[in-house]
């Protein structure tokens, strides 16, 4: 030691007060904010199957892999960053005491081989995502980036930090060789060549250090100081967002919507008290903690909004912006909510008011000016000259599809359709704000029972177009004992015309293989997919119920490995196998794809001409992405003869139709 290193180790030692001290008091304003959310009791458990999969999505990577050239990359930073925290903070002696290092472990060969490959790999991996960046930088056309709308600031920041991290390890171990030798070529292959090049010099060590603790330093105040940088925070809040996320089983939220939740307790019409009980979000506390944690978490990385359909065709909707948008607005808003400011529907004070019903001002007066105003801008609505811009514009509320693209693609398991999906239950229940072609759908569906509002009775009509027998329950069959599946054949399939093309081509196809099957007929009422998809959630359990209602009648008797429901329409298949059971209702749904494959493999099915054409395939969402179902269309296209061209979207980067989330009963008028 002398006295310029132990200056700069009490320097270092000194600001390192204030940087820890402004990342604590980040942590717990970010831990106080999220705790504003509702209850989400559905979260905790089960332990283990949570925590493992959270450990193999951090091991493997295996959301950031969906990207490869970004996945690589970031495992060397993540890593980098997880193992070189012990390494940074090691400059606290090194700084004092350049010879010096971790007492016991410093001395270790395993210890240096570590170091080596974090340094080096920090700075590969660090610099390979500065250049992907670059590559997509906002300056492109602006829908072309993935990174446009993202806080770039925030980036470079990060990354410059961890550059000069990764280069600090590297120089640290460099300086030690150089100025007192001990290079073992097995652990120190790299920084003994760097060696080479530097001076023997112990200041030079000590100031490296310094730099190097010093990078770090003010990594954790400046972040410490601005909590909404899901940039930096990602690396502490994706845990817990992974351990927390919806499906305990590992898979995204995805499938089922997520039931419609107050104060912890799933609402269905039954237990509703509209008094009490919170219908959707309509204002962000209406959200719950993992909501909060969700748009905590975003990382800005832009996955969503390249993948977005409604982003990809000039929608206003951008699922990143618009998670980005719920999260400035709870951050901003949040001095008011912990100071327990609440207001009523009418706008009113409801929160800070004495017993008499006056509001509190000096309490009021004491929450920022920011926060207040913050507390009276509106979730969701029109933008209106003159007045206060919504956080979230209806165009871009009612622009998604529920393709769930976002969903899939996110590294850090965030649920942007459920949060969509949540935002509409309040404007349709509450507001009575959605857009008009809704409401003839919401009648049609409640007096007629399918979107159209033909007559149950035209359910029948395409049976008459067959030359053969169809069964129809209660009319030529009163039970399902004789019969292996129930053809469900859904609305399109029953009422359009060229739905009809694949409901009759199915039927003959399944009469060809002797498959035993009937149909409920008029007696069939629409699942509710587009209902509970366009918010309305009680008019999709009274379909729900309904149904299932008819189907227990159906299969009354029959035990549950044998209450078979085969279906063509992707919306069909996911609301009977997915959220059906929510409400009761518990069948084993097959789609017609799936089926046929299944009776070409069995040999009872066989191509009687080959289709020597190019075909390709597009993958629905209902049926891809929500339902993984990717091989037994394909499967059955091979067997047919023909040629399977794959377009450059397909799988679970499929481009969604436009047609889910109810936008297929609202017009197109923008993009």
């Amino acid at each position: 030691m002398n006295s310029l290193t132990i200056t700069l180790g009490a320097i270092g030692v000194l600001l390192s007060v204030f940087s820890w001290s402004s990342f604590v008091s980040g942590a717990l304003r970010m831990f106080n904010t999220v705790r504003i959310g509702q209850s989400a009791p559905d979260r905790w458990r089960p332990f283990f199957p949570r925590f493992k999969q959270m450990i193999i999505e951090f091991i493997a990577h295996t959301r950031m892999n969906k990207f490869r050239s970004v996945g690589w990359a970031h495992w060397l930073v993540m890593i980098g960053f997880a193992l070189g925290m012990f390494v940074a903070m090691e400059a606290y002696i090194q700084t004092f005491n350049p010879a010096g290092g971790w007492p016991f472990v410093s001395g270790w060969a395993a210890y240096h081989f570590i170091d080596e490959l974090l340094g080096l790999g920090t700075v590969v991996g660090i610099t390979t995502l500065i250049v992907i960046r670059q590559l997509n930088h906002p300056r492109l056309p602006a829908r072309l980036s993935r990174f446009g709308g993202s806080n770039f600031k925030a980036a470079y920041f990060v990354e410059t930090i961890v550059l000069v991290e990764g280069l600090g390890m590297i120089m640290v171990k460099a300086g030690k060789i150089a100025t007192y030798g001990h290079a073992n070529p097995w652990t120190d292959f790299f920084t003994m060549q760097v060696a080479k090049l530097l001076p023997a010099s112990v200041v030079m060590v000590s100031v490296m250090a310094f730099v190097k603790l010093m990078s770090a330093m003010v990594w954790l105040y400046i972040v410490g100081r601005n909590i909404t940088w899901g940039v930096a925070w990602h690396r502490f809040s994706a845990f817990f967002n992974i351990y927390f996320k919806r499906e305990d089983d590992g898979t995204v939220a995805l499938g089922a919507a997520k039931p419609m939740m107050s104060k912890g307790k799933v609402l269905t019409m039954e237990n509703v008290d509209p008094d009490t009980d919170t219908l959707g979000a309509g204002n962000i506390e209406d959200f719950s903690w993992k909501g909060w944690l969700d748009f905590t978490t975003c990382t800005e990385c832009g996955r969503c909004q390249s993948q977005c359909p409604a982003w990809n065709t000039g929608k206003p909707l951008s699922p990143k912006l618009l998670i980005m948008s719920l999260r400035d607005h709870g951050y901003a808003k949040a001095p008011y909510l912990l100071a327990g400011g609440r207001k009523d529907m009418g706008g009113d004070e409801i929160g800070l008011v004495d017993s008499e019903g006056n509001v509190k001002e000096a309490a009021l007066a004491a929450i920022p000016e920011a926060a207040r105003l913050e507390a009276d801008r509106k979730l969701v609505g029109e933008t209106v000259e003159g007045e206060m811009a919504p956080v979230i514009d209806a165009e871009t509320l009612w622009s998604c599809t529920n393709c769930g693209a976002c969903v899939e693609q996110c590294p850090v398991d965030i649920e942007h359709v459920d949060h969509i999906i949540d935002m509409r239950r309040y404007q349709v229940l509450i507001e009575s704000e959605f857009p008009s072609e809704l409401a003839g759908l919401f009648k049609n569906l409640e007096n007629k029972g399918n979107p159209w509002g033909q007559n149950s009775k035209d359910r029948l009509n395409w049976i008459n177009e067959m030359d053969f027998e169809i069964p129809v329950f209660g009319k030529d069959a009163d039970s399902f004992e004789d019969y292996e599946y129930l053809f469900w054949v859904g609305c399109a399939g029953a009422y359009e015309d060229r739905a009809k093309k694949t409901t009759k081509a199915v039927a003959e196809l399944l009469a060809t293989a002797g498959v035993k099957f009937m149909v409920l007929g008029a007696d069939e009422t629409c699942t509710g997919d587009s209902a509970r998809r366009a918010g309305n959630e009680f008019l999709f359990q009274q379909l729900a119920m309904q149904n299932i209602e008819m189907l227990n009648s159906v299969f009354d008797g029959i035990e549950q490995k044998k209450r078979k429901i085969v279906v063509t329409c992707a919306h069909c298949f996911n609301a009977l196998g997915n959220e059906y059971p929510e409400v009761g209702g518990d069948y084993e749904v097959v789609h017609h794809t799936q089926l046929l494959n299944r009776l070409v493999r069995q040999k009872k099915l066989i191509p009687v001409a080959s289709v020597s054409e190019d075909v390709t395939y597009h993958d629905p969402c209902f049926l891809g992405r929500h339902n993984k179902v990717y091989d037994a269309p394909r499967e059955l296209m091979e067997a047919s003869g023909s040629k399977l061209v794959e377009m450059p979207r397909h799988g679970e980067r499929s481009m969604c139709c436009g047609a889910g989330g109810a936008r297929m009963w609202m017009e197109e008028n923008i993009g």
